[in-house]
C-alpha cells in the first residue's frame, strides 16, 4: 500500500535515522561503522533479512559507511514494506 507524505512522515518518528527523500519517492539512512569489515557484516544481515521481506533495499557502501534507501519500486512510492525493512534494519545496526 503507498503511504502519504504525512503516514510517512509519522512511521519516520519510530525509526532511527531515516529521512524521506521526496525526489525519488523513498526513505535513506547512511550508518557509519567501526571500519569496512564491520560495513560488510551488517550488509550480510540486512541481505539476509531482506530475503526473508522479500523485499530488498539499494544500499552502496563506502568504507565504513553504508548508505540504504528504501522504494518499493513496483510502486513508485514508499510503502508498508519500506517502513517495516527499515525498522528490521534498525534492529540490526550496533
Amino acid at each position: 500500500m503507498r503511504l502519504t507524505e504525512t503516514q510517512i512522515q509519522e512511521g519516520l518518528t519510530r525509526l532511527e535515522g531515516w529521512e524521506l527523500d521526496p525526489a525519488t519517492p523513498a526513505i535513506r539512512r547512511s550508518v557509519r561503522l567501526s571500519d569496512f569489515s564491520a560495513a560488510i557484516a551488517l550488509v550480510n544481515e540486512i541481505a539476509q533479512a531482506a530475503e526473508q521481506a522479500d523485499h530488498h533495499p539499494d544500499i552502496d557502501i563506502r568504507y565504513d559507511t553504508l548508505h540504504l534507501t528504501l522504494s518499493t519500486h513496483s510502486e513508485g512510492a514508499v510503502t508498508d514494506k519500506d517502513m517495516a525493512l527499515a525498522a528490521r534494519v534498525d534492529e540490526l545496526v550496533p
